[in-house]
């Protein structure tokens, strides 16, 4: 299929990019991509909290008494959860909340996306993206052009352009991104998707 070019200023497109059907004319499955993005944020959870039980307490190996003939109450260990110091009884564990997700799944549900963005027309594509100077006010003029001022926007290239960096980092509606940064959740996730010719041709390496 053909994807049209579109170059910043100018309304009508300047060209067509022919990209695969099975990337970018896929049909929706929306079952795949909500397992996916679920996965993905599901990873990115610390599940930190945990206590320690009395067999992860340091120490406590040597008995401290005799069993008989001290007058005190047993005792086998010193990191025993009636002392002090000691264990937790019922000790909470760090909860893992990763999901299996493989890789043929993964790229599976970046190609539904990716066709989706494009039947809602969501997703651009231009010959290339290029501010005069590291200002906002230069990407600003950048998105003016492509009708795209406070509009949640995703800005992918197929290297990051640290110029381009510098001059959006300052507009919090702006994600700038490579295609080896590329995940679901960002893709879902903004109004509009803008990637340039060069990022659509190494996107599509990466989805062979």
């Amino acid at each position: 299929m053909e994807l049209a070019i579109t170059v910043a200023g100018q309304t009508k497109n300047t060209g067509t990019l022919t990209v695969s059907d099975a990337n970018f004319a896929r049909k929706f499955n929306e079952s795949l991509v909500h397992q996916v993005v679920t996965a993905y944020m599901a990873y990115a959870r610390a599940g930190t909290h945990a206590q320690k039980n009395r067999s992860a307490v340091r120490g406590g190996g040597k008995k401290p008494w005799r069993q008989k003939g001290t007058g005190q109450a047993r005792a086998g260990t010193i990191r025993s959860p009636l002392w002090r110091g000691g264990g937790v009884t019922f000790a909470a564990t760090t909860q893992d909340y990763s999901q299996k997700v493989n890789k043929k799944m993964y790229r599976q549900a970046i190609r539904s996306i990716l066709s989706e963005l494009l039947r809602q027309e969501r997703l651009i594509v231009v010959d290339s993206l290029e501010v005069a100077e590291c200002k906002t006010k230069a990407m600003l003029v950048l998105l003016d052009k492509l009708g795209l001022v406070n509009k949640p926007t995703l800005i992918v290239t197929e290297a990051l352009d640290d110029k381009l960096y510098l001059a959006g980092r300052n507009l919090h509606y702006i994600l700038m991104t490579d295609v080896l940064g590329i995940n679901p959740v960002n893709l879902v996730g903004y109004e509009k998707v803008v990637m340039t010719k060069a990022a659509v041709a190494l996107l599509e390496e990466r989805l062979s």
